[in-house]
């Protein structure tokens, strides 16, 4: 593959026109899909001031950025180092384009999207991170660590293949330990039991907010509109974990409120539709919302830029250093659903857990193109949900919008089919 050659400042200045413009129309369809919360509104501020005023995160001052490339990297421990983790996995359609000339044709989108941005210098939250890890997790990203390692430094981060046996989970607890002096070299700060276990309290409180937060997304009717859900969870990838835990807080108190008035945002024979797949990464929201002006509830999603992310707390049953190491390398492998493990039985059980408690009539199974780790799956997905009887198609895009009316035909005639089954059943 050739080089292509250098970006001048006429196209850096073309490429954020652009890219600006069409976050800010995801962000506007999002929340116009319906009365937005107001204690949901500064989680779109943040990913607005990300993508569209192109602003940096918001951090205490002088503590670093690390970009990590997928939620399998330990946020406790980069906290631990006094740092704020970033999570880099975008779905900006024009860093993808750029990504496109440095990276192979097949590669998956989100890959080229991070490539895009690292080329093109033109987003802050990516620039001023002072170091990237990148799991190895899949071929794509196992490459792209070595790539983008010219535009920034990168740590790649072998993942096991397996995460049934210890032996596994010792393997990921070598590669933590091999991380944490990187970390506090880049840091200046040591990595101490009192800073890991405070790590962990941290990203434990966000999730707890998430977990009573998921009590009220699985209400029939809705409560909120999915799409502007799946805004609120990419927006923890640019906030420090204590800042979005007291907004979720916050959430669920309106959320309660909504609840107890009878506010509800869709109506009782709209279609409730799990999304499990490829990651849906902001601004790349095409599906969601397709979903949503089609007439469905986005009602539950098992992706890892959305409830996956912020599932699973650490559970620490020895409080000494090693023990909460072991804790966090439990943690990021034994409950983990991602298909990059050879055996993902757990996903199937999730999903069918999922399907009940969230009330769901039919699942959208999401596949970026070259993502093939998890269209690997999607025959076994299939099989599980003819066994419940609940209705699946797949859908595999891109970032680009040239299939958007293809995708909007096909989601409103899966819309339609569930109608007509539920109808069928009521007779």
């Amino acid at each position: 593959m050739t080089e292509p050659s250098g970006i001048n400042e006429r196209q850096r200045e073309l490429f954020i026109r652009k890219s600006t413009r069409v976050a800010a129309s995801y962000l506007k369809r999002a929340k116009e899909l319906s009365e937005i919360p107001d204690a949901a509104k500064p989680f779109f501020d943040v990913l607005e001031n990300i993508y569209i005023k192109l602003s940096d995160v918001p951090k205490p001052e002088n503590r670093k950025s690390i970009g990590t490339l997928c939620v399998m990297v330990p946020a406790e421990l980069i906290y631990a180092a006094g740092a704020m983790p970033v999570r880099l996995c975008s779905g900006s359609y024009t860093a993808y384009s750029i990504g496109d000339d440095y990276i192979p044709r097949d590669a998956c989108p989100l890959v080229k999207a991070v490539m895009g941005f690292g080329k093109m210098k033109a987003l802050p939250a990516f620039d001023n991170c002072s170091l990237l890890i990148a799991p190895v997790t899949c071929d794509c990203k196992k490459k792209l660590a070595g790539v983008i390692d010219a535009v920034k430094q990168t740590v790649p981060l072998p993942i096991p293949p397996m995460k049934k046996e210890d032996a596994d989970t010792e393997i990921f607890l070598k590669e933590l330990y091999r991380l944490i002096p990187i970390l506090e070299k880049e840091t200046g700060k040591q990595i101490t039991a009192k800073s890991l276990a405070e790590g962990i309290n941290l990203v434990g409180n966000a999730q707890y907010e998430m977990s009573e937060f998921m009590k009220y997304r699985r209400h029939a009717p809705a409560l909120m509109s999915g799409t502007q859900v799946m805004a609120v969870m990419n927006a923890y990838a640019y906030m420090p974990a204590d800042i979005w835990a007291k907004q979720m807080h916050r959430l669920n108190a309106e959320m309660k409120l909504r609840l107890a008035q009878g506010h509800f945002v869709s109506r009782k024979n709209q279609p409730r539709i799990l999304v499990t797949g490829s990651p849906i990464a902001f601004p790349n929201l095409k599906l969601p919302l397709l979903i949503e002006e089609m007439g469905g509830v986005l009602a539950a999603d098992e992706t890892c830029m959305g409830e996956r992310g912020l599932s699973d707390p650490v559970s620490v049953i020895d409080a000494g250093f090693d023990g909460m190491m072991r804790a966090l390398a439990s943690r990021y492998t034994k409950p983990c659903t991602c298909p990059v493990f050879v055996d993902n039985s757990q996903r199937i059980y999730r999903l069918k857990q999922m399907i009940k408690e969230s009330k769901i009539q039919g699942v959208i199974y999401h596949v970026l193109r070259g993502c093939l780790v998890y269209d690997y799956e999607y025959q076994l997905i299939e099989e599980a949900m003819g066994e419940m009887d609940v209705p699946m198609i797949r859908v595999e895009s891109d970032y680009n919008e040239e299939d958007v009316e293809q995708l909007r035909i096909r989601i409103e005639a899966f819309i339609e089919l569930i109608k007509l089954k539920e109808r069928k059943e009521e007779a």
